[in-house]
């Protein structure tokens, strides 16, 4: 049986395919890329609900896990193996499948880790720093947690600046296009765009499908009853620590695999996508979108993304989002679809919308 919950999740599936046949019909499919990249920050973005709207718990160093899905994905796919080609362990290794040959664009010969390979070891990689990070740091509070986080991002930028094999202050580039299927390529060639788009937004759909369950599920609820009042979830018998470090760790493997295709996507990777502008960014659209509201979260991160990618906000992209931030915090801390009228009029088109759905699936008119 169709689970009510997911009835958004289709609603949302026809809007991405409207705009995809609206970009077609005006002519303008220069707009996929920017809604391709769109698509990835929102996975960032949904994790950052679960841990902040949820849990109760708000992290500034979000950049700094996307960076890490991203960066690790770029140097295991673009670091030169060929001149270890006849050590034992990286035999074994071309053996087994977890490598490839491949031309540059000048025809040197590269043998380096396939796609999904690195961006298997990326997640699990990006698994345990969280863990390491998250045991000691969860136990913090309010603002000292988030001095602790915004510590951790600052490390990994400062790590990314200083090392040659990140590439330090320059991007890593010709990273290799992701083979998902032997008819599915993650890269943003033109003649891919289309194909690009839909297996970014099918991505956040996922991602979705699993937020949704978590929420609906008995983690969702220990994390509501963590948020509403934590001691008296621990006299209850609710193990805080363990649901935090859960959250916590989800949200940042969901914004490792968000750097990784990202990664495959562009090509490359530079530092600003470790930066602490980009963490206090992500902050700023779950706050625009309601913590607790996972809709609301991806409805803004999709329209305040692409504005931003297009460079609507100019050189003052980061002053945009920062005015965004302090606003909300100080006039609507729920998010701009709990303000009174707005949240009537969304919850008057949300019950539309369910109605009409209804008779759809039920056949009745």
């Amino acid at each position: 049986m169709f689970s009510k919950k997911y009835f958004p999740v289709l609603i949302f599936i026809v809007v991405i395919i409207l705009i995809q046949l609206f970009l077609v019909i005006i002519g303008q499919t220069f707009y996929y890329k920017e809604l391709t990249r769109s698509a990835y920050y929102c996975i960032v973005v949904i994790g950052l609900c679960l841990l902040m709207g949820y849990a109760g718990q708000i992290s500034l160093g979000h950049a700094g896990f996307f960076a890490i899905g991203g960066y690790t994905s770029a140097v295991l796919t673009t670091n030169n193996l060929i001149e270890f080609a006849d050590v034992p362990f990286i035999q074994f290794l071309n053996s087994m499948g977890f490598l490839m040959q491949r031309e540059d664009l000048y025809g040197e010969t590269i043998l380096a880790f396939t796609p999904w390979i690195a961006f298997i070891i990326a997640v699990i990689f990006t698994a345990i720093v969280a863990f390491l990070i998250g045991f000691p740091v969860i136990k913090l509070k309010g603002h000292y947690l988030a001095m602790a986080t915004l510590g951790f991002g600052l490390i990994i930028s400062t790590i990314i600046n200083a090392t040659p094999i990140l590439g330090s202050h320059d991007p890593i580039t010709s990273v290799p296009p992701f083979q998902l299927t032997p008819f599915l390529e993650v890269n943003g060639r033109m003649p891919f765009r289309i194909q690009n788009y839909y297996i970014a937004w099918f991505i956040v759909i996922l991602i979705l499908i699993i937020a949704i369950n978590i929420i609906h599920s008995r983690v969702g609820r220990a994390l509501r009853s963590i948020h509403g009042n934590e001691e008296a979830a621990n006299t209850l018998g609710v193990n805080t620590s363990k649901y935090k470090l859960y959250a916590f760790v989800i949200s940042a493997v969901f914004a490792s695999i968000a750097g990784s295709f990202l990664t495959h996507y562009t090509g490359s990777i530079g530092p600003s996508e470790a930066s602490v502008m980009k963490s206090i960014r992500y902050v700023a659209i779950v706050a625009v979108g309601g913590m607790s509201s996972i809709w609301g979260v991806l409805i803004m991160s999709f329209i305040l993304n692409f504005l931003s990618l297009r460079g609507t906000f100019g050189s003052y992209d980061n002053l945009f989002f920062g005015i965004i931030l302090i606003v909300m915090m100080l006039f609507a801390p729920d998010g701009i679809l709990k303000i009174p009228g707005v949240k009537n009029k969304f919850n008057r088109i949300k019950e539309k919308i369910k109605t009409y759905g209804k008779k759809i699936f039920t056949g009745n008119k």
